[in-house]
């Protein structure tokens, strides 16, 4: 515009840079709740399982409910959001947890968890499809790079903050004292959710006006709306994901174990394993989140990050090391595999058609609940029979095909 002078450029600069900061701030803090959620009962299995006089196995049984359930309804999220727009699917999704937790504190039964992890699942599923539309509809494109990366640090940090504030809870009081605060956590994210709602401005498309034959117009909307999944992209990005989901799995539930029995870690390190692990991945991706400024050497940063990651478990597999050695190495592994994760959406994004952000990012992120659902059923024989190499040998070969499939999402057709 010729008449904008200087100062009414800069204003509006800086108004755009506002807008951006707030509104990746709130979706940030939205995205931790959901990632808080996920951690919202492991942390108290022991308690549970005296509580309710159930064995592990039952325990984690209400995890497989919760992700199976929460891969089903990220899927189908992902349509609500391109038909209502993301702000009501990101409240009822807060509502849902905050009802779950509720209604864990108050569970007199393993029957009545298992009612209320199905309610959890449901709001933990629509985050995906709900965060990733905001930001590639509301982000300016510069800032990208960073929204991803705050995306996935403010998801680590609620891994984090879950055991960190129920475990005390429980110590100090009872387990039903600490999950009833986790509902007071979200309720409190929620109102803050609705304060800011007016952020979240991205709209549902406009429906076409009707022209005259309306089964025409019906049969050609429904094939629309599904034409996305002919993509070939958009599975492998599915495949990707579902392959890192299995890599994360693995390092949050078996490595510091192995670790543990391969280099004689003592059981106050065996914790400190995973804690480093998060701390530095989050760390990676505010690296990663300048690294993604530029799509074009996305897939490459994608590619390095998991292959450090790969040589990292390697040698925690096969080399001798000292004990207080090893949290380093789990920091090292989680700080390259971190500088990955923006450049990783980058490449889902640059996978994804107009006008169906949220069906896609829905079909692609369920691969990460079932990657966590399956991933122990292989891994976990392996620790059953003390295999602790076999571990990080296999955690590299998952992460070694992360490389590959990378590259082959960057090269995967990305039109009908």
């Amino acid at each position: 515009m010729r008449g904008m002078t200087t100062a009414q450029a800069s204003a509006n600069i800086n108004a755009s840079w506002r807008q951006d900061v707030n509104l990746i701030g709130l979706i940030g803090v939205a995205h931790m709740m959901s990632h808080y959620s996920q951690l919202m009962l492991a942390p108290l299995f022991p308690w549970l399982k005296d509580a309710f006089a159930v064995s592990y196995a039952e325990l984690g049984f209400l995890m497989t409910i919760f992700f199976t359930v929460s891969c089903v309804v990220q899927t189908v999220s992902g349509f609500w959001v391109d038909r209502m727009g993301p702000r009501p699917v990101l409240l009822v999704g807060l509502v849902l947890l905050a009802t779950a937790a509720f209604g864990f504190a108050l569970s007199p039964s393993y029957g009545w968890l298992m009612v209320f992890v199905v309610v959890a699942g449901t709001g933990n599923g629509v985050f995906h499809p709900v965060d990733y539309t905001l930001i590639n509809k509301q982000v300016s494109a510069p800032r990208l790079g960073h929204a991803y990366s705050a995306h996935g640090i403010s998801g680590t940090l609620g891994w984090a903050v879950a055991p960190v504030m129920l475990v005390p809870l429980a110590v100090a009081y009872s387990w039903r004292v600490a999950l009833g605060a986790a509902g007071v956590l979200i309720i409190a994210v929620l109102v803050l959710v609705w304060f800011y709602r007016h952020l979240m401005n991205a709209a549902p498309p406009r429906a076409a006006s009707a022209p005259s034959s309306p089964t025409h117009v019906q049969a050609k909307a429904e094939e629309s709306s599904f034409s996305f999944l002919r993509i070939p992209a958009v599975w492998m990005c599915f495949t990707f994901f579902f392959v890192f989901a299995m890599s994360l799995s693995v390092i949050q539930a078996f490595a510091p174990g192995a670790a543990r029995e391969l280099h004689d870690v003592p059981v106050t390190l065996v914790a400190v394993c995973l804690t480093t692990y998060m701390v530095a991945s989050a760390s990676g991706m505010v690296v990663g989140g300048f690294l993604a400024t530029n799509p074009e050497r996305a897939t490459r940063t994608v590619g390095a990050g998991f292959a450090l990651a790969a040589v990292v478990s390697l040698m925690l597999g096969l080399m001798a090391l000292p004990s207080w050695l090893v949290p380093v190495m789990f920091g090292v592994m989680g700080f390259v595999a971190g500088t990955a994760g923006p450049s990783r959406d980058l490449l889902v994004k640059r996978a994804t058609p107009e006008n169906a952000s949220g069906r896609v990012f829905g079909v692609v992120y369920s691969g990460l609940d079932i990657g966590q659902a399956v991933s122990p059923l292989f891994f976990g024989v392996l620790m059953d029979q003390h295999n602790y190499t076999g571990i990080f040998l296999g955690l590299a070969a998952i992460q070694g095909l992360l490389v590959f499939t990378a590259f082959q999402v960057r090269h995967a057709r990305r039109t009908l």
